[in-house]
């Protein structure tokens, strides 16, 4: 991915207003992210604890995203997998976060669903760049680059969700 400025994120959400967006807390850290192991810049609100936030590159654009996600923590011997990125966490590692879709569908309340990584880490896990506190990757046979593919093609399959 490539590296976003503060401009470019809030110009990119697609189910909130222009007010919302303007009021979303962007990471301060943007200078420091590693944008060629991200295949989507994702983030959590600390001022919101149920919000996080998505941007990727669709079609020549960025598309950013509001979720919700549930803040009840589910049992430490709970597992969960990721819909993205297929890693398994144990407890509240994987959330089913929500989306307002995109235009009338979304002002009506409409949503779309996915569940992810807590912490929106997915391109890392996937590359081996971020380790587990307390979950695994399966051993497969595709190599990283197709399950970064893969990955992409869950996100992308998720955000056509936003529109339809």
């Amino acid at each position: 991915m490539k590296s976003l400025t503060e401009q470019d994120i809030r110009h990119s959400f697609v189910n909130c207003s222009k007010g919302e967006a303007k009021r979303i807390s962007i990471p301060r850290d943007l200078e420091r992210r590693p944008w060629e192991d991200l295949d989507f810049l994702g983030w959590r609100d600390p001022g919101a604890p149920d919000r996080s936030y998505l941007v990727a590159e669709r079609e020549g654009r960025l598309v950013g995203v509001t979720l919700r996600f549930p803040s009840a923590q589910r049992g430490f011997l709970h597992r969960s997998m990721c819909s993205l990125c297929l890693t398994t966490h144990r407890g509240s590692g994987v959330s089913l976060m929500t989306a307002r879709k995109a235009g009338a569908a979304g002002r009506e309340g409409n949503s779309v669903g996915v569940y992810m990584c807590a912490d929106l880490a997915c391109s890392l896990y996937v590359r081996g760049k971020k380790a587990l506190d307390m979950g695994s990757r399966f051993e497969e046979s595709l190599t990283t680059e197709e399950q970064i593919a893969r990955t992409v093609g869950n996100l992308s399959a998720f955000l056509d969700g936003l529109y339809r």
